[in-house]
């Protein structure tokens, strides 16, 4: 049996907490230059090394999202890259040029992440200066390469989950990945995919949500809330009114 007495950071076991020094890069917050974003996850944006776990109702608007904060990260001088494995790079294009989306954040279509994670070396070697953001749509998608066939399962969502973990505790980029939910709003997949992240982020419908689904007012409101954040604050909730050309703050609840 092979003991491992250092855990992924590369600390000993048994080290004294006063002799650990975080790393600069772990000190840095990267905001998105969308408010709302901002708001949910504490007001500071993204920490280096953060993995999120993005999930939404049918309809909310997950992709639109996504593609809208990939836009705006670009647009501030960070390298993005969004990956899909879930639509054709020409409906991500077509929903672009409807959103008016005018940053050049690089695209990718491929399921297998083993490949994905080289295609994101060499893309993050051309820009060794700017902060990395991978967003992938979709999670259960996604082929970790265990299976000779190409079959994918549900232990395949939480092997490529790992890998993806794994890449972004190791060279500090964020990752953002989408997660498929069931019919009736459950997220597809087991309940462990939401240990392994650091964040995990929701986006409803309010006619779906099971606090404001009776507020008339609300009902054809998307809310985004933060159910976990390892890096900051959580339980914080934004209203937003989607439109053609993308999402529009309402109000922001903010976690006591």
């Amino acid at each position: 049996m092979i003991i491992d007495h250092k855990n992924q950071d590369g600390i000993a076991f048994g080290t004294s907490i006063q002799d650990i020094e975080v790393p600069a890069t772990l000190k840095i917050r990267v905001k998105t230059g969308l408010r709302y974003m901002d708001n949910v996850l504490g007001g500071e944006g993204f920490t280096p090394s953060m993995v999120t776990l993005f999930t939404g109702t049918p309809g909310a608007g997950k992709t639109t999202m996504m593609l809208t904060l990939a836009n705006s990260l670009q647009g501030l001088g960070n390298q993005v890259v969004f990956n899909t494995a879930e639509e054709s790079l020409f409906q991500i294009k077509m929903t672009c040029d409807r959103l008016k989306l005018k940053n050049e954040f690089l695209v990718g279509g491929t399921s297998n992440v083993t490949a994905l994670l080289k295609g994101c070396d060499g893309i993050r070697k051309k820009h060794p200066k700017k902060r990395f953001f991978l967003i992938i749509d979709s999670l259960q998608c996604m082929n970790d390469g265990h299976f000779k066939s190409g079959r994918i399962t549900t232990a395949s969502a939480e092997r490529s989950l790992q890998m993806l973990t794994s890449y972004a505790k190791e060279h500090s980029v964020n990752i953002i990945v989408i997660g498929q939910v069931t019919k009736d709003g459950k997220m597809a997949g087991s309940n462990k995919l939401k240990h392994m992240v650091d964040s995990f982020i929701k986006l409803s419908r309010g006619q779906d949500h099971p606090v404001y689904r009776k507020d008339d007012d609300l009902s054809n409101a998307r809310i985004l809330e933060t159910l976990k954040n390892r890096f900051g604050g959580c339980g914080h909730t934004v209203f937003l009114a989607l439109r053609k050309q993308g999402f529009k703050e309402i109000a922001t609840l903010t976690a006591s």
